[in-house]
């Protein structure tokens, strides 16, 4: 028989435990809330108090409504108010021993039928329920900041959890308003276990100087469609909690890309938050908007023409080759093209030719040592690839300082990104050169250094393999973890509907070649992965994905 949830207990009034009760208290529920003492009711209270009064203003809640709100809410020092309840939450300091001690207590005081509850975002459940003599009776439940805005709530089951409680817990959930997602109990859970190793990997890639915060942050705004980027979003976020999370994800997994990278270990420890200190991978100004500092390009650094382009030549006849014909062409410069590789020698009056024919290494290869021998000296010979180490196609010329990357992300955005890649012998005057020229075209460019998967696909790459890895470890389903990525981190579109949409078979080519550049054990292609492509689901080309599979 379903329990019946009526009076709610909710222990920590800081900005997540007032969301949390408020948003008990303004779909019906009685809530009792407990702080330590009366100055903190009062900053909880305060903090209902301007979040209902934000929701009046936007016409989200009426005066009657709210002031009904607060009529179901119940204030309280003490842990003993909360012996009516039919759930307690808890929603303290992320610390263990603290919630241990809280849940001890309450253990003793709840009835045996009532259910406890912790707000952990990334804390063992289990660890939590074990100091109780109910850990069947114990659940994760995952509100997101603000809690009354943000609809996801990640449910979390431990391996002993009573059979139907997360059933309960969902369908409470969506009484709320809420959109409720099941996970097993790990690390992060859901949502903090993706987007964290994401972050961290970010953040490895800015303290590398492989490229700037500002290009790293642009290339996923515009060549994903995020919303924020990943340096400014764990701005955001604070790199103390960012700092936590990573910590207690690596005790668990012992997995270095989870590892806290140093340069965010000294930051914490310097005091520099993020936006709440003014100070992060960025300098904010006192309204909170990112300010100039050592680091900001100034206008004087704008890349500059340095070398005279006035005629284009382009190998190609993809969609790729027709996106760059078409912006050169738009942009006012005279284009020479070369649809299949032949009649090369049309090229050689070019200033500037673009090799995005194949991402065959050897074909690509034989382009370029064909465009070395007949393209006089100074013009630049830039490629589109990803797939390869630009490197090795410098080499097979006798200019490797004039040899470049141009990889056009796709689908198109407006403004295009473009990744622009730098190996060790291209020039500064040639680097200069692709980057205004791309500005010229109204393009985005992003500078960075020649590696495997350039910066989106470095970044990108990673996380929908980590997304692959919690499905088959049984943690959530595709469609709970798609969810969770859409709703808890804003994201256009959760992993598995990614995937579907870029193909299985390329995520693996890319991972198998982030793994062959850096052996770590965390970027080894999820098998599950691997056995999908060898089974011919792809995703959208051939009309069968994860959604199709036994592990769905």
């Amino acid at each position: 028989m379903a329990r019946e949830f009526t009076t709610v207990g909710v222990v920590g009034l800081g900005t997540m435990g007032a969301g949390i009760a408020e948003v008990f208290a303004r779909n019906g529920f009685d809530v009792v809330g407990v702080e330590q003492d009366d100055e903190q009711l009062q900053r909880g209270r305060g903090h209902v108090q301007a979040s209902t009064d934000r929701a009046v203003r936007r016409g989200k809640l009426d005066p009657a409504a709210q002031q009904a709100t607060f009529d179901r809410l119940t204030l309280t020092s003490s842990l003993g108010d909360l012996k009516g309840c039919d759930l307690v939450l808890e929603a303290v300091i992320e610390r263990l021993d603290v919630k241990r001690s809280i849940f001890q207590e309450l253990d003793e005081i709840v009835r045996a039928e009532t259910v406890l509850a912790t707000n952990t975002s990334s804390l063992s459940v289990t660890e939590i329920a074990v100091a109780t003599s109910r850990p069947g009776r114990v659940v994760g439940l995952h509100f997101f900041n603000p809690a009354p805005v943000q609809r996801l709530v990640e449910v979390v089951s431990t391996v002993v959890t009573e059979p139907g409680l997360v059933d309960e817990m969902r369908a409470l959930a969506r009484t709320l308003g809420k959109s409720p997602v099941a996970v097993g109990d790990r690390a992060g859970f859901i949502a903090n276990a993706l987007l964290f190793g994401y972050l961290n990997h970010a953040m490895s890639m800015y303290e590398s100087r492989y490229a700037t915060r500002e290009d790293i942050d642009a290339a996923m705004r515009i060549g994903c469609g995020y919303p924020m980027g990943p340096l400014a979003l764990v701005d955001l976020i604070g790199l103390d909690t960012a700092y936590q999370v990573l910590e207690t994800m690596y005790a668990e997994s012992r997995d270095r890309l989870h590892a806290p990278t140093p340069l965010l270990r000294r930051l914490v420890t310097a005091g520099l938050l993020g936006r709440k200190t003014g100070r992060g991978f960025y300098t904010y100004g006192d309204d909170g908007s990112v300010a100039a500092d050592g680091e900001t390009p100034s206008r004087d650094e704008t890349p500059q023409l340095r070398r005279s382009i006035q005629r284009v030549g382009v190998v190609g006849s993809g969609a790729t080759a027709r996106g760059i014909v078409q912006g050169f062409t738009d942009g006012g410069f005279d284009v020479v093209h070369s649809p299949h590789g032949r009649e090369l020698d049309a090229l050689a009056r070019a200033d500037l030719v673009v090799d995005a024919s194949t991402e065959d290494a050897d074909a690509s290869k034989a382009v370029f040592a064909s465009l070395d021998r007949m393209c006089p000296a100074g013009v630049i010979l830039a490629t589109t690839t990803s797939s390869m180490p630009l490197i090795e196609l410098a080499a097979v010329t006798s200019r490797p300082q004039d040899v470049v990357g141009l990889h056009v992300r796709e689908p198109a955005t407006q403004p295009a990104l473009v990744e622009v890649v730098r190996t060790v012998a291209t020039s500064d005057e040639v680097t200069a050169t692709i980057q205004a020229l791309c500005l010229a075209l109204g393009w985005h460019p992003v500078l960075c250094g020649d590696r495997a998967g350039l910066i989106v696909d470095a970044l990108l790459v990673p996380y929908l393999n980590d997304a692959v890895r919690m499905l088959e470890a049984h943690y959530a389903t595709v469609d709970d973890i798609d969810t969770a990525m859409k709703q808890g981190c804003a994201l256009p579109m959760g992993p598995f509907e990614l995937l579907d949409e870029l193909g299985n078979d390329v995520c693996l080519a890319m991972q198998r070649r982030l793994f062959d550049e850096l052996p770590e054990p965390g970027l080894s292609p999820a098998p599950l992965l691997e056995q999908l492509v060898a089974a011919g689901h792809l995703g959208r080309p051939t009309g069968r994905g994860f959604r199709d599979s036994t592990v769905s």
